[in-house]
Protein backbone atom coordinates (compact mmCIF):
# COMPACT_ATOMS: atom_id res chain seq x y z
CA UNK A 1 0.00 0.00 0.00
CA UNK A 2 1.06 3.51 -0.85
CA UNK A 3 1.98 5.56 1.68
CA UNK A 4 0.13 9.34 1.67
CA UNK A 5 0.73 11.22 5.07
CA UNK A 6 -2.63 12.34 6.62
CA UNK A 7 -4.46 9.71 5.27
CA UNK A 8 -4.42 7.11 8.39
CA UNK A 9 -2.81 4.28 6.31
CA UNK A 10 -4.06 1.50 8.61
CA UNK A 11 -1.10 -1.68 9.38
CA UNK A 12 -1.97 -5.06 11.04
CA UNK A 13 1.81 -6.15 10.46
CA UNK A 14 4.46 -5.21 12.96
CA UNK A 15 7.14 -5.43 10.78
CA UNK A 16 5.82 -2.95 8.45
CA UNK A 17 5.18 -0.46 11.14
CA UNK A 18 8.62 -0.43 12.54
CA UNK A 19 9.12 -0.16 8.36
CA UNK A 20 7.20 3.04 8.96
CA UNK A 21 8.91 4.38 11.41
CA UNK A 22 12.39 3.57 10.59
CA UNK A 23 11.74 5.47 6.95
CA UNK A 24 10.04 8.63 8.66
CA UNK A 25 13.07 8.79 10.71
CA UNK A 26 15.77 8.27 8.17
CA UNK A 27 13.75 11.73 6.34
CA UNK A 28 14.73 13.36 9.03
CA UNK A 29 11.51 13.77 11.03
CA UNK A 30 10.04 12.64 14.46
CA UNK A 31 7.79 10.07 14.69
CA UNK A 32 4.85 10.88 17.55
CA UNK A 33 2.70 7.69 18.86
CA UNK A 34 -0.46 7.94 20.62
CA UNK A 35 -1.10 4.23 22.09
CA UNK A 36 -4.72 4.00 22.09
CA UNK A 37 -7.04 1.10 23.14
CA UNK A 38 -10.83 -0.42 22.36
CA UNK A 39 -12.15 2.52 21.97
CA UNK A 40 -12.21 6.66 21.47
CA UNK A 41 -13.81 9.68 23.01
CA UNK A 42 -12.61 13.24 22.97
CA UNK A 43 -9.86 12.76 25.51
CA UNK A 44 -8.24 10.66 23.04
CA UNK A 45 -8.80 13.41 20.24
CA UNK A 46 -7.24 15.75 22.35
CA UNK A 47 -4.29 13.38 22.23
CA UNK A 48 -3.94 12.78 18.29
CA UNK A 49 -4.00 16.75 18.08
CA UNK A 50 -1.71 17.58 20.31
CA UNK A 51 0.67 14.80 18.62
CA UNK A 52 -0.50 16.84 15.51
CA UNK A 53 0.78 20.18 16.82
CA UNK A 54 4.30 18.94 17.20
CA UNK A 55 5.87 19.88 13.97
CA UNK A 56 8.11 18.30 11.37
CA UNK A 57 6.19 14.84 12.87
CA UNK A 58 4.38 11.91 11.83
CA UNK A 59 1.80 10.36 13.78
CA UNK A 60 1.14 6.70 14.52
CA UNK A 61 -1.94 5.79 16.54
CA UNK A 62 -2.10 2.09 17.68
CA UNK A 63 -5.78 0.93 18.35
CA UNK A 64 -7.27 -2.47 19.25
CA UNK A 65 -10.82 -1.82 18.46
CA UNK A 66 -12.92 -3.92 15.93
CA UNK A 67 -12.97 -1.54 13.26
CA UNK A 68 -10.68 1.37 12.37
CA UNK A 69 -13.21 4.72 13.20
CA UNK A 70 -12.79 7.40 10.45
CA UNK A 71 -12.14 10.05 13.04
CA UNK A 72 -8.44 8.72 12.30
CA UNK A 73 -8.54 9.80 8.99
CA UNK A 74 -10.48 13.34 9.97
CA UNK A 75 -7.84 13.98 12.11
CA UNK A 76 -5.31 13.55 9.62
CA UNK A 77 -3.46 10.69 11.62
CA UNK A 78 -0.56 9.56 9.37
CA UNK A 79 -0.69 5.44 10.63
CA UNK A 80 -2.96 3.23 12.30
CA UNK A 81 -1.34 0.17 13.64
CA UNK A 82 -4.59 -1.35 14.12
CA UNK A 83 -4.22 -4.92 16.97
CA UNK A 84 -2.52 -5.43 19.93
CA UNK A 85 1.25 -5.16 20.43
CA UNK A 86 1.47 -8.52 22.38
CA UNK A 87 3.42 -8.55 25.40
CA UNK A 88 3.81 -10.41 28.63
CA UNK A 89 6.08 -8.34 30.52
CA UNK A 90 5.00 -5.84 33.45
CA UNK A 91 7.24 -2.85 34.13
CA UNK A 92 7.67 -1.66 37.35
CA UNK A 93 8.33 1.94 37.33
CA UNK A 94 8.84 2.20 41.26
CA UNK A 95 6.29 4.19 41.67
CA UNK A 96 4.01 4.04 44.52
CA UNK A 97 0.87 2.99 43.11
CA UNK A 98 -2.46 3.89 44.37
CA UNK A 99 -4.25 1.92 41.24
CA UNK A 100 -3.70 -2.22 41.09
CA UNK A 101 -0.42 -2.25 40.16
CA UNK A 102 -0.88 -4.89 37.79
CA UNK A 103 -3.05 -3.00 35.83
CA UNK A 104 -0.48 -0.21 35.78
CA UNK A 105 2.51 -2.03 35.40
CA UNK A 106 0.43 -3.53 31.94
CA UNK A 107 -0.04 -0.55 30.84
CA UNK A 108 3.38 1.13 30.90
CA UNK A 109 4.11 -2.30 29.19
CA UNK A 110 1.63 -1.78 26.19
CA UNK A 111 2.93 1.92 25.89
CA UNK A 112 7.09 1.03 25.53
CA UNK A 113 5.85 -2.02 23.45
CA UNK A 114 4.40 1.11 21.29
CA UNK A 115 7.04 3.30 21.43
CA UNK A 116 9.07 0.11 20.33
CA UNK A 117 7.31 -0.77 18.06
CA UNK A 118 6.83 2.39 15.80
CA UNK A 119 10.86 3.59 16.45
CA UNK A 120 8.83 6.68 18.21
CA UNK A 121 10.76 9.36 19.28
CA UNK A 122 7.71 11.17 20.92
CA UNK A 123 4.71 9.33 22.88
CA UNK A 124 1.87 11.79 23.89
CA UNK A 125 -0.26 10.65 27.06
CA UNK A 126 -3.20 11.92 28.76
CA UNK A 127 -3.31 13.73 32.31
CA UNK A 128 -6.54 11.47 32.88
CA UNK A 129 -4.50 8.10 34.17
CA UNK A 130 -1.77 10.39 36.35
CA UNK A 131 -0.21 7.50 37.90
CA UNK A 132 -0.04 5.47 33.93
CA UNK A 133 1.38 8.88 32.91
CA UNK A 134 4.26 9.22 36.05
CA UNK A 135 5.06 5.27 35.64
CA UNK A 136 6.16 5.21 32.19
CA UNK A 137 8.06 8.50 32.57
CA UNK A 138 10.15 6.80 35.37
CA UNK A 139 10.21 3.55 32.78
CA UNK A 140 11.46 5.85 29.89
CA UNK A 141 14.04 7.17 32.34
CA UNK A 142 15.12 4.17 33.91
CA UNK A 143 15.91 2.37 30.71
CA UNK A 144 17.45 5.19 28.84
CA UNK A 145 14.93 5.28 26.25
CA UNK A 146 15.67 8.10 23.41
CA UNK A 147 11.71 8.93 23.64
CA UNK A 148 10.11 12.74 24.96
CA UNK A 149 7.28 12.35 26.79
CA UNK A 150 4.33 15.12 26.36
CA UNK A 151 1.13 15.24 28.70
CA UNK A 152 -2.29 16.59 28.01
CA UNK A 153 -4.68 17.93 30.62
CA UNK A 154 -7.59 15.97 31.47
CA UNK A 155 -10.43 16.73 29.05
CA UNK A 156 -13.82 17.33 31.13
CA UNK A 157 -17.69 17.43 29.63
CA UNK A 158 -19.74 20.62 31.11
CA UNK A 159 -19.85 19.27 34.38
CA UNK A 160 -16.79 18.70 35.24
CA UNK A 161 -16.88 14.95 34.70
CA UNK A 162 -13.25 13.76 33.27
CA UNK A 163 -13.92 12.36 29.93
CA UNK A 164 -13.55 7.92 29.90
CA UNK A 165 -14.57 4.94 28.92
CA UNK A 166 -15.29 3.74 32.45
CA UNK A 167 -18.46 6.28 31.99
CA UNK A 168 -21.01 4.58 29.79
CA UNK A 169 -20.48 2.03 32.59
CA UNK A 170 -21.54 3.75 35.71
CA UNK A 171 -25.11 2.79 36.41
CA UNK A 172 -27.84 5.22 35.70
CA UNK A 173 -28.82 5.88 39.23
CA UNK A 174 -25.06 6.93 40.21
CA UNK A 175 -24.25 9.06 37.48
CA UNK A 176 -25.23 12.43 39.53
CA UNK A 177 -23.38 10.96 42.17
CA UNK A 178 -20.49 10.78 40.13
CA UNK A 179 -20.55 14.25 39.58
CA UNK A 180 -19.13 14.89 43.13
CA UNK A 181 -15.70 13.57 42.40
CA UNK A 182 -14.56 16.27 40.75
CA UNK A 183 -16.75 18.84 42.12
CA UNK A 184 -15.08 17.12 45.12
CA UNK A 185 -11.10 17.78 43.44
CA UNK A 186 -12.04 21.17 42.49
CA UNK A 187 -13.06 22.06 46.09
CA UNK A 188 -9.87 20.74 47.53
CA UNK A 189 -7.50 22.78 44.69
CA UNK A 190 -9.43 25.77 45.71
CA UNK A 191 -8.30 25.25 49.96
CA UNK A 192 -4.70 24.44 48.54
CA UNK A 193 -3.27 27.42 50.19
CA UNK A 194 -5.12 26.33 53.50
CA UNK A 195 -2.24 23.12 53.24
CA UNK A 196 -2.76 19.43 52.65
CA UNK A 197 -5.03 18.85 55.87
CA UNK A 198 -7.65 20.99 55.15
CA UNK A 199 -7.46 20.00 50.90
CA UNK A 200 -8.12 16.32 52.50
CA UNK A 201 -10.77 17.33 54.62
CA UNK A 202 -12.59 19.47 52.03
CA UNK A 203 -13.10 16.65 49.67
CA UNK A 204 -14.00 14.00 52.14
CA UNK A 205 -16.91 16.72 52.73
CA UNK A 206 -18.26 17.24 49.47
CA UNK A 207 -17.78 13.37 48.86
CA UNK A 208 -19.49 12.80 52.38
CA UNK A 209 -22.75 15.11 51.01
CA UNK A 210 -23.11 12.80 48.15
CA UNK A 211 -23.11 9.49 50.10
CA UNK A 212 -19.88 8.70 48.82
CA UNK A 213 -16.77 7.15 50.41
CA UNK A 214 -12.99 7.92 48.98
CA UNK A 215 -11.65 4.39 47.46
CA UNK A 216 -8.34 6.26 47.91
CA UNK A 217 -7.57 10.17 48.64
CA UNK A 218 -4.03 10.99 48.30
CA UNK A 219 -1.96 14.34 47.97
CA UNK A 220 1.04 13.52 45.95
CA UNK A 221 4.08 15.38 44.50
CA UNK A 222 4.61 15.46 40.55
CA UNK A 223 6.74 12.79 40.75
CA UNK A 224 4.32 10.37 42.87
CA UNK A 225 6.23 10.96 45.98
CA UNK A 226 5.22 12.37 49.27
CA UNK A 227 3.47 16.11 48.58
CA UNK A 228 5.55 18.92 49.51
CA UNK A 229 4.44 21.47 52.44
CA UNK A 230 4.73 23.78 49.78
CA UNK A 231 4.82 23.79 46.19
CA UNK A 232 3.65 21.75 42.98
CA UNK A 233 1.09 18.83 43.85
CA UNK A 234 -1.19 16.41 42.49
CA UNK A 235 -4.48 15.10 44.17
CA UNK A 236 -6.26 12.44 43.50
CA UNK A 237 -8.65 10.32 44.33
CA UNK A 238 -11.29 7.75 43.10
CA UNK A 239 -14.63 6.32 43.69
CA UNK A 240 -16.74 3.17 43.86
CA UNK A 241 -20.04 3.69 41.34
CA UNK A 242 -21.62 0.16 41.88
CA UNK A 243 -18.78 -2.03 39.80
CA UNK A 244 -17.14 1.21 38.16
CA UNK A 245 -14.32 2.97 39.77
CA UNK A 246 -13.96 6.67 38.75
CA UNK A 247 -10.67 7.91 39.59
CA UNK A 248 -9.36 11.66 38.61
CA UNK A 249 -6.73 13.87 39.66
CA UNK A 250 -6.27 17.73 39.52
CA UNK A 251 -3.33 19.58 39.96
CA UNK A 252 -2.83 22.37 42.93
CA UNK A 253 -0.40 24.91 44.27
CA UNK A 254 0.04 23.10 48.14
CA UNK A 255 0.55 25.75 50.61
CA UNK A 256 0.63 28.72 48.27
CA UNK A 257 -1.65 31.69 48.28
CA UNK A 258 -2.58 34.75 49.66
CA UNK A 259 -2.46 33.65 53.07
CA UNK A 260 1.58 33.86 52.89
CA UNK A 261 1.65 36.56 51.01
CA UNK A 262 3.76 38.26 53.32
CA UNK A 263 6.11 35.40 54.31
CA UNK A 264 6.34 35.00 50.16
CA UNK A 265 7.88 38.32 50.67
Amino acid sequence: MAFEAGKAVVVTDEALLATYGRAFRKIGKSVVVVPLGRDVHAGHIELIRAAKSLLGSYVVVTFTGDEVPDIFADEKVDVVFHGPLETKVRVDSGADPLEDPEHTQREVARILAAINASHATDVVLGEKDFEVLVATQYAVSGLRMEVKLHSVPTVRTPNGLAVSLRNADVPEDLREAALALPAALTAGAHAAEQGAEVVLETVRGVLAAEGLEPAYLELRDLAMREAPERGDARLLAAVDLGPVRLADNVGLPLGIGFKHIEEDR
